[in-house]
């Protein structure tokens, strides 16, 4: 499985066909059939009791499996989660998060693979998600 977007192709992209995100998710290493990636948590993330809430979690899953899939396929704006599974296992303290995504497997019509999320500097993950992509078919 190889590669074919590198990490500035992919940090400029993702901003460009999400704008509201802008700069929102930093690529830290790519790999074949992986990849991490960073999110600053802010104040609207977090919920009561002072912890980062649910969705800003999926957020990150899906936005570190989206950047994996386009990494391998390419830019391809329309590739849509088709299903996602969240385990919460930890309490995520506020501050930056991690992901670390990787494609189980690459079809022409779908990825699929996990990703871990991580408060930055434990050791332990917070979440494990689940995911399937839908990637449109190739343009002739």
């Amino acid at each position: 499985m190889q590669t074919v977007l590198s990490i500035p192709e992919l940090s400029a992209f993702v901003d460009e066909v999400f704008p509201q995100q802008a700069g929102r998710f930093e690529i830290l290493d790519l790999a074949p059939g992986r990849v991490r990636v960073r999110m600053e948590t802010r104040e609207e993330d977090l919920r009561p009791g002072g912890t980062v809430s649910g969705p800003t979690l999926f957020l990150l899953a899906d936005c570190a499996y989206y950047i994996v899939t386009l990494a391998h396929v390419g830019r391809e704006a329309l590739a849509v989660t088709t299903n996602c599974g969240i385990d919460f296992m930890r309490k995520p303290e506020p501050g930056p998060l991690l992901a670390e995504a990787r494609i189980l497997k690459l079809g022409r019509r779908l990825s699929v693979g996990d990703v871990l999320l991580y408060s930055e500097g434990v050791a332990a993950p917070v979440a494990r998600a689940s995911l399937t992509y839908s990637v449109p078919p190739a343009r002739a």
